[in-house]
């Protein structure tokens, strides 16, 4: 007992002895207000439409509380992870920490049994990151295509294309798009989105209660087979827990992200209400026909449609490089100590367009925006924005799980609720996959 508490006590005077918000030099630090903006920018975009789909698989009911309890525990991760990124900082003396950085600090002092692993940590947590933003690009790289080609279809008939080439043409902008190198430099780009985005929600609505919602065929709980998809969905639109970190060590007051009121409270309620009420109504006017995203359901000849599918299309473009500023940090980290000085501007632009370009060739293999978004949010994100946090925060407190460790029960629940997601939500998705190939073989 008496070693137990000697331990805790040196960590506690380590953690006190050293402040990181003094030592963090940040080149192009962030107002809270622009963190505000990346962060919610991070969580909304395509997740945000899909939600209708979503509440036509859960049924209305299901999905406005599954929202909110998804939207909480989300949250609560973040929370939990940031707060040990703190503490890993206070115990390295370091002035800030990455998202796998945070894991490998959190095993390299948590029991000595797991001390061996972090570097295990570090590399696990890297390639879920790198492959969560992969996906996510792909989706992106889909929806901007899919919004295209419904507007060239109507208004330029004279050449009909597949999908795929629209994948095709958009990779050329993207490309230049993401030689932007600094979240600051993003932030305005985020705030055109966020507008943009408001507007498309705004018209959404209009047309949603532009006539009179049908209650009565609408179902309170959805087929239990499809509540896979509700959570992969929801997860997934959720979830900006890998552009957290960076926008959190890009703070001017990094100490405003967490507390209540703070950037993280503001965000996540914001994110919840946008998403109940759209999943909500959305659902009750499009019901069972809804697609990944519900722009794609709205009439194709009303100008105020044809701006919601320009606006979202507009809106993704800008985001895109948001999310793939973490695959970049990822290759910069690894990449650059092997590159001469000389090179590593040439090396960075090629890296970035060689990532854009992958991510659409894997966007003209599979382009299934719905079952994209159920397979990156079921495998990927329940790892990195449930599984994880879950972990790291057990490990890092090991020594100080609180009054009957109720901290270790309540993450092994947080942690058992992801892998659940994972399994379910990849095997529904993977059927509708194979369902889908079948029908287009027959």
């Amino acid at each position: 007992m008496y070693p137990k508490l000697e331990k805790m006590s040196e960590k506690t005077v380590k953690e006190d002895e050293y402040n990181p918000y003094e030592h963090r030099k940040i080149e192009k630090p962030n107002s809270d207000i622009r963190s505000l903006a990346n962060l919610i920018k991070s969580s909304l975009g395509s997740g945000l439409l899909a939600m209708p789909l979503a509440f036509s698989n859960s049924g209305w009911a299901v999905g406005i509380i599954g929202t909110i309890v998804i939207a909480f525990v989300c949250g609560h991760c973040v929370h939990i992870f940031v707060k040990t990124s703190r503490g890993c900082c206070k115990l390295v003396r370091r002035p800030l920490l990455s998202y796998s950085e945070t894991c490998k600090a959190a095993f390299e002092h948590g029991p000595k049994s797991l001390r061996p692993f972090a570097f295990a940590a570090q590399l696990f947590s890297e390639f879920a990151l790198f492959f969560t933003y992969i996906g996510v690009c792909c989706i992106f790289t889909v929806l901007i295509a899919d919004s295209l080609k419904q507007l060239f279809d109507e208004y330029v008939t004279t050449t009909v294309l597949p999908v795929e080439y629209y994948c095709l043409i958009i990779l050329v902008p993207l490309c230049l798009m993401v030689q932007i190198r600094h979240l600051k430099w993003l932030a305005p780009f985020s705030l055109i989105a966020n507008i943009l985005l408001i507007a498309t929600f705004v018209i959404c609505m209009y047309y949603i209660f532009g006539d009179e919602i049908n209650f009565t065929d609408k179902r309170i709980s959805g087929d239990l087979s499809r509540f896979p998809a509700f959570l992969s969905t929801v997860i997934f639109a959720m979830e900006g827990i890998g552009v957290v970190m960076p926008v959190e060590n890009t703070m001017k007051k990094p100490q405003h992200f967490l507390g209540c009121p703070s950037v993280l409270v503001v965000a996540m309620s914001t994110i919840m209400l946008l998403y109940s009420i759209l999943g909500l109504f959305g659902y009750f006017r499009y019901g069972d026909v809804l697609r990944g995203s519900i722009t794609l359901n709205l009439p194709i000849d009303d100008w105020p449609a044809v701006c919601a599918k320009t606006f979202i299309a507009l809106s993704i473009f800008f985001t895109y490089p948001l999310h793939f500023f973490v695959v970049l940090d990822i290759f910069t980290r690894y990449a650059e100590p092997h590159i001469k000085k000389e090179y590593r501007n040439f090396a960075q632009i090629l890296a970035r367009t060689s990532c854009v370009w992958i991510c659409g060739g894997i966007g003209i293999a599979l382009p299934m925006l719905e079952q994209i978004i159920n397979i990156v949010g079921a495998l990927f994100y329940s790892i990195l924005g449930l599984i994880i946090p879950g972990v790291i925060e057990t490990v890092f407190r090991w020594e100080d799980l609180g009054r009957w460790n109720w901290i270790f029960w309540k993450n092994l629940l947080i942690i058992l609720f992801g892998v659940c997601s994972l399994v379910s939500g990849c095997t529904v998705s993977v059927m509708d996959i194979i369902s889908i190939l079948n029908k287009k073989t027959i």
